[in-house]
């Protein structure tokens, strides 16, 4: 997540929002974006849509369910361009793992 927010201006100006969306509630949250310095969206599912999405790492952390990490990219039709998913949730994709996926999916750069 620290690796994204590092690469926000190179991702935001391919026009790509970023939002993070996380089981925990706001109040629970926003010390943590506020500690990392996170500018980005976060939202907050209580697991509505991580089940949808099949994203549930069942007794995941301190044996509660969590979400799987996950990131997609979705283009303004709702088409997933890509998907990188992890069964361990200290994994996060680094931002110029992203840029990359951005290049192999065609969106350019302003």
């Amino acid at each position: 997540m620290r690796s994204i927010q590092e690469h926000k201006e190179k991702i935001e100006a391919r026009s790509v929002k970023i939002v993070a969306v996380s089981v925990d509630r706001p109040e629970v949250t926003r010390p943590h974006i506020e500690k990392q310095g996170y500018t980005y969206l976060f939202l907050c599912d209580a697991m509505e849509v991580i089940r949808a999405w099949d994203l549930v790492h069942p007794s995941g952390f301190r044996g509660n369910d969590i979400a799987r990490p996950a990131e997609f990219l979705i283009d303004p039709q709702g088409v997933v361009r890509w998907v990188n998913l992890t069964e361990n949730y200290r994994v996060r994709p680094k931002g110029e793992e992203l840029l990359k996926a951005l290049d192999a999916a065609g969106v350019p750069a302003r």
